[in-house]
């Protein structure tokens, strides 16, 4: 598998930071989560004056193979019939890219439809979808890396664009299958706590999908009886689940994020499926999660729990289950708002005001 060399961001400035952040006029701590995220921001570009430059959002797109035994309310071909939506600009995704600033890609990495006749879709489709994880391992080493590498291609190619701040969606039905069982694996939270509704399933769909997930998780287990839960940490522990239970948008979207951090950007992360991709990629590479704003909490059974998981809070809260990285964009706002308020707010003694504590 590529490798990617992510450092922690300098603390040097921190404390520099913080009091610039602290003297702004205005009463200590009163800009909440804002002053939280100019403080990220600042320590990831490692500067007193951060900017946000040509944002862009990379939206993979991929079937899955466990979608066959009925773990979603939605059929297969959504994923091919809404990827041609979004290339004609009809999507939940196209509104908000455009509404606020984001170069849109969109990127065919495995779903089953043969899309390479429709503008505006980046052909780099592995295969037909994944392998059915209940029979048998999702990928090949082979098309782990060849995501991987695709996905850090795309992050790659944005940057060259004068970009530093990315966000990822997934468009793929069934995917939040494999997330579910990420969020089982790696964190250890019973398995039913990790499984919901998806798309729209009542209670006798989500115990389906729950005794589906339960008998492939039996199944890596027998095929892996060398993994135990005492190597839940190791790298290697996090590999074989990810080839096994992945998608080819999640693999690729895990790729972007680990490049992302590698040039030094700002990751959007969306709802509970791009989470969970932050969730294994911090299992590959700890130091990623510095690099990452969680922009929603999502209403997928988990959610909280995986961001729990995390140390991490969502920004919004407002109800969002659509995927596509929806939550990401229109949590974008926010970060604009704490950057200009470390760049534009005066400070007590510029303003010639008292300060009072």
């Amino acid at each position: 598998m590529k490798t990617f060399r992510i450092t922690t961001p300098d603390e040097a400035l921190r404390p520099v930071l913080q009091n610039k952040i602290d003297n702004l006029n205005k009463p200590k701590g009163s800009m909440g989560r804002l002053e939280e995220l100019a403080l990220q921001i600042g320590l990831i570009q490692h500067t007193l004056s951060p900017e946000l430059r040509h944002p862009c959002h990379l939206l993979f797109g991929a079937d899955h193979g466990i979608e066959r035994e009925g773990v979603s309310i939605s059929p297969r071909e959504i994923t091919w019939q809404q990827m041609i939506n979004f290339s004609r600009g009809g999507g939940g995704v196209n509104l908000f890219c455009r509404q606020h600033g984001f170069e849109l890609f969109l990127i065919d990495m495995g779903v089953d439809y043969d899309l390479h006749s429709y503008p505006g879709i980046i052909d780099c489709k592995v295969a037909r979808g994944t392998r059915n994880f209940l029979h048998e391992a999702a990928m090949t080493e082979e098309e782990t890396d060849q995501c991987i590498e695709t996905g850090a291609r795309m992050v790659t190619e944005c940057h060259k664009r004068g970009c530093n701040v990315v966000s990822i969606g997934e468009m793929g039905i069934g995917n939040t299958s494999p997330s579910s069982i990420w969020m089982h694996l790696l964190t250890g939270t019973p398995l039913e706590m990790c499984v919901g509704a998806g798309a729209g399933l009542n209670n006798a769909g989500i115990r389906h999908k729950y005794e589906v997930l339960q008998s492939a998780i039996q199944r890596f287990r027998t095929h892996h009886p060398d993994l135990q839960d005492a190597d839940v940490r190791s790298t290697r522990y996090a590999t074989e689940v990810l080839r096994w239970f992945s998608g080819f948008e999640m693999t690729a979207a895990i790729g972007a994020m680990l490049r992302a951090a590698e040039l030094g950007m700002v990751i959007l992360v969306d709802g509970f499926i791009m989470t969970a991709c932050m969730l294994m990629a911090s299992r590959l590479y700890p130091a990623i999660r510095h690099y990452a704003v969680f922009c929603h909490e999502g209403d997928e059974a988990g959610h909280r729990r995986m961001l729990e998981a995390l140390h991490a809070r969502g920004l919004l809260q407002i109800g969002l289950r659509l995927g596509e990285g929806t939550g990401a964009l229109c949590a974008y706002p926010l970060l604009q708002s704490a950057v200009r308020m470390l760049n534009e707010m005066n400070n007590f003694e510029n303003a010639h005001i008292t300060k009072y504590f």
